[in-house]
């Protein structure tokens, strides 16, 4: 028989008290589809998804869930379920439940899912309790069925940190997820989405790429025009200055 879940006071937090601030670029970006969402859209909201469960070290292709992302853009689960399906695939198990310890665990999945840091030491027992008695994906469940991840995500939004930046402060909350830069083989290992980094749109200049893609009949227009300038500019210095010739 599997044990409630103790009891626990939650301490203060920026997510539980009330802002009025003004969105911009400092609020999170909300990704749902409570709107209609193109192809583009869509693959937008799934590769945040990613991000937010995976975090960035996990976002590599061969990580991907490719049936809970056909099923979500045909529409037959929700965003919670896709949540769901990525927190308790076996990618999710192997490099991160079988890898840390229960508390740990219960932190990482407290911060990626319900969108915030634990709020101390008896909330890691009490949820590490329900790890232990009903399983990884008994957890996962309980977490995602709780009132505090409706409230706050419903069945169509992506999880993310909730009011990280405070207005009129210098400092926020630092980002859960704090990596280091990744050169660009561990880049190229990565899913492509809807979003791309400008370093992945830059390629080395080469000569021989070059004309092979290029357009030569545009380019040869454009070769004129630039001829016809300066031959117009040639006449005009020597109509004016014929000596310099």
């Amino acid at each position: 028989m599997a044990l409630p879940l103790f009891t626990y006071s939650p301490s203060s937090q920026n997510q539980r008290v009330c802002g009025y601030e003004i969105p911009g670029d400092e609020q999170p970006r909300v990704f749902t589809t409570d709107n209609f969402l193109t192809a583009s859209d869509m693959d937008t909201l799934i590769l945040a998804a990613y991000r937010q469960i995976f975090n960035e070290q996990q976002m590599l292709v061969y990580n991907r869930q490719i049936n809970l992302e056909s099923q979500l853009k045909a529409g037959q689960i929700t965003v919670r379920d896709f949540i769901r399906g990525l927190a308790t695939s076996d990618t999710f198990k192997r490099r991160n439940y079988d890898t840390n310890s229960n508390y740990r665990f219960v932190q990482m999945c407290i911060q990626r899912i319900l969108g915030r840091q634990v709020y101390n030491e008896r909330e890691k027992l009490a949820w590490s309790t329900v790890l232990v008695t009903k399983g990884l994906t008994g957890f996962i469940d309980d977490l995602l069925d709780s009132e505090e991840y409706l409230t706050n995500f419903g069945y169509n939004t992506v999880p993310f940190q909730r009011r990280r930046i405070l207005p009129q402060h210098s400092k926020g909350e630092l980002p859960f997820a704090r990596m280091a830069r990744y050169d660009k083989h561990y880049r190229d290992t990565q899913p492509r989405g809807h979003i791309y980094r400008f370093y992945d749109t830059v390629k080395p200049f080469n000569l021989g790429t070059f004309l092979r893609e290029a357009d030569l009949r545009a380019a040869g227009g454009v070769v004129l025009i630039f001829a016809a300038v300066a031959i117009l500019t040639l006449m005009i210095s020597y109509g004016l200055n014929p000596a310099i010739y």
